[in-house]
């Protein structure tokens, strides 16, 4: 367990609850995990360890998050695991690449990544809200492989906030699925991703194994949970509680990057 208090730990805690929610119901767990992690974490932790620790709790809550997804919603299995088996490989990549990043670097990316995310939800409020078109196309599908499997599975591993937000993007964009599909379809591709980002960081050693099991039980709470709201409620409501996140974390790493 790293040198931080028990307040902190409470904090990342609740944190990694809420993070669970929020990626299960809209993705995007990752916007809120990692920033507290970072911000939260002694000062001279190297950042692939924030990052290592953060896919040790998220592939828990994903994995809670994927199973009461599957026996509730509309999800095409077959079609997911192509798209995870690719973004395993993608986020293994990232992963490596990963490790000579420093904190410095990484803050600016975030940001730029958490305001990309909260335009694009204002900007396309009715994104999604449509029933899925049917069966997707053989081009559709090798589509959703290369940019939600090797693309995004590229980005989860070498950054990671946004991912599950991004998946359910480009699969509703690409395959045609209504939010609730989208989100079950990338609840399971999430958690190829997870998979091939954690071997890497626990391959390199840059885990807390001890700090991310404690996150890992209320992330998973929160995951399971939040897939129940999105089958009883759909995602409308969640849009505002994740731009208000967003933009608090946009502010607070702004405030610890520049003028702290």
């Amino acid at each position: 367990m790293p040198d931080i208090s028990l307040t902190m730990i409470v904090l990342l805690c609740l944190a990694a609850l809420a993070a669970g929610w929020i990626d299960a119901v809209v993705g995007g767990g990752g916007l809120l995990l990692l920033p507290v992690l970072l911000l939260g974490l002694p000062s001279h932790t190297p950042a692939a360890h924030a990052l290592g620790t953060n896919k040790a709790v998220a592939i828990v809550g994903t994995t809670g998050a994927a199973v009461t997804y599957a026996r509730k919603a509309p999800v095409d299995v077959r079609t997911a695991v192509r798209i995870g088996l690719a973004a395993l490989a993608g986020s293994s990549a990232g992963a490596f690449f990963a490790a000579g990043m420093s904190t410095d670097v990484l803050k600016p990316v975030i940001m730029v990544v958490l305001l990309a995310v909260a335009a694009f939800v204002i900007l396309r409020p009715a994104f999604g809200t449509a029933p899925a078109t049917g069966t997707a196309t053989r081009r559709q599908i090798l589509a959703a492989i290369g940019l939600a499997g090797l693309g995004i599975g590229f980005y989860d591993g070498l950054i990671g906030p946004g991912t599950g937000t991004f998946l359910v993007l480009a699969l509703t964009a690409v395959l045609h699925l209504d939010l609730v599909s989208a989100s079950a379809t990338a609840k399971i591709v999430n958690c190829c991703t997870n998979a091939g980002a954690l071997a890497t960081f626990a391959w390199q050693g840059a885990v807390l194994w001890q700090l991310a099991a404690l996150m890992a039980v209320f992330n998973l709470a929160g995951g399971t949970l939040g897939a129940h709201t999105a089958l009883k409620k759909g995602s409308g409501f969640v849009r505002v509680v994740l731009l208000t996140v967003v933009f608090a974390l946009v502010a607070n790493l702004a405030y610890e990057q520049w003028l702290a």
